[in-house]
């Protein structure tokens, strides 16, 4: 019997086992800071902490009792408050559209309640997790690897299902994430790997290819990536390039130094916006005639009104596992929908759009199943399919990662006259380094 299937069944059996329990009563805190609760049964579904027979506070169903779901994203002062802020935004949109739907097994989705400002710093993210953990069912968005990691032991605990903002390859691997974390599109190690594949086919094989990115998870994985496929492709891959945050670093000059030491013929570029405009921009401004490719979180629509702009039109790919904004999607469709003719300010509501799909999947199957107690919802993972609408490929939780992963990259092209600023020029491309490398285990380790 495997770990993952051991998991299950001691879920079964505490599944089993609180369906004979009929007079606990649902604590549910009124300031989302504590309040364990008891596993219920309304005869028909087993309940437990994070869910009410009350409506929602702003319930659309009165007959509907409320899912509590957690929200632990950076929304005000951290590096990625302009891509999550919008990000959020669009997850309030998907819940609304499903509890006017009807929401799911007799109960609206409330994520308010129980949203929270984790400013992108650990320990932030694990102070505020510990002050929603007890009323929620599961968390529909923990922004940032480092961040989730430090309370997915206590997650694990809980059975506390999460959508993770963040795309470490980790979370392909039981051993990383306990089945728990519903992961979407490909991971940035996976990313490097077949945009490289598409700058191949499209512009010729380069003979130098270098990464540059933030430490940890997001510039290692990426970085990896590169290294990985210029294995596969008989390229030589310079150096890696560290660097921070300017909040932190001050600027990008170190970097630019860099670059333009090695010449690589495509860098690929794992950062933030603000870096990428300045690196793109110095670099292009001091003669540099390489080519950049983006990792998904390096864009915002913002930089077309920077003086990086026609540096970033000529030089600049970005990359990313969702539909662009002039994609053509039901779940594209939906989502602008949702905004009555306005614009998000940028791709992040894409992003909050799609990681509502894993979700919402889970809450109906375990609900068909009968069982919505953190645990009954955990033991549904595995084997999980979702669809996402046409938004990205479909994706089935758990099985070989490997054949499972999610390799299909959008590519866009800087174009002030798109919505949103990206022109797509490549559709769900899949390249074929990714099957050439071994993907048995987390390409870097998430710290």
């Amino acid at each position: 019997m495997t770990k993952r299937q051991r998991s299950r069944a001691a879920l079964a059996l505490v599944a089993a086992g609180v369906l004979t329990l009929s007079a606990c009563t649902q604590v549910t805190p009124d300031d989302g800071s504590s309040g364990d609760a008891d596993s219920v049964s309304d005869g028909t579904i087993t309940t437990g902490a994070g869910i009410t027979e009350e409506a929602c506070p702003d319930g659309v169903n009165a007959d509907n009792g409320c899912i509590y779901l957690g929200v632990l994203s950076d929304l005000t002062e951290g590096p990625f408050a302009a891509l999550a802020v919008p990000i959020t935004d669009a997850q309030r949109a998907f819940w609304a559209q499903v509890n006017a739907d009807g929401g799911i097994g007799g109960y609206d989705i409330d994520i308010d309640t129980y949203t929270r400002d984790t400013k992108y710093q650990a320990a932030e993210h694990a102070a505020q997790y510990q002050q929603i953990a007890a009323g929620v069912l599961g968390i529909a968005q923990s922004l940032g690897t480092v961040n989730t990691e430090a309370v997915l032991p206590d997650m694990v605990e809980r059975s506390l299902v999460t959508v993770p903002t963040s795309w470490w390859s980790g979370y392909a691997f039981e051993e990383n994430d306990s089945g728990i974390i519903l992961e979407t599109g490909y991971s940035y190690c996976t990313e490097a790997l077949v945009g490289l594949d598409w700058f191949a086919e499209e512009n010729g094989s380069p003979a130098t290819v270098q990464a540059v990115g933030y430490p940890g998870d997001y510039g290692g994985d990426s970085a990896e990536g590169v290294n990985r496929w210029a294995e596969v492709n008989g390229a030589t891959a310079l150096d890696p390039i560290g660097t921070g945050p300017n909040q932190v670093v001050g600027n990008q000059d170190a970097v630019v130094a860099a670059v333009l030491d090695g010449g690589a013929d495509v860098v690929v570029l794992a950062v933030g916006p603000a870096e990428t405009a300045e690196i793109v921009g110095k670099l292009a401004a001091s003669g540099f005639s390489g080519r950049f490719l983006g990792a998904l979180p390096t864009w915002n629509p913002a930089l077309l009104e920077s003086a990086a702009a026609p540096a970033l039109e000529a030089l600049y790919n970005h990359l990313t596992p969702y539909e662009n904004w002039d994609g053509s999607s039901a779940s594209i469709e939906a989502a602008k929908a949702s905004l009555n003719g306005e614009l998000p300010a940028n791709g992040g509501y894409i992003i909050g759009w799609g990681i509502g799909y894993p979700m919402k999947a889970a809450l109906e199957t375990a609900a068909d199943a009968g069982d919505l107690t953190p645990e009954g919802l955990a033991s549904v993972i595995d084997g999980l399919t979702v669809d996402f609408d046409g938004l990205m490929q479909p994706h089935t939780y758990g099985g070989d990662p490997q054949s499972n992963a999610n390799q299909a990259v959008n590519v866009g092209v800087p174009d002030p006259d798109v919505e949103l600023g990206l022109r797509t020029i490549a559709s769900f491309y899949e390249g074929t380094s990714f099957d050439e490398t071994d993907y048995s285990a987390a390409c870097v380790a998430s710290s």
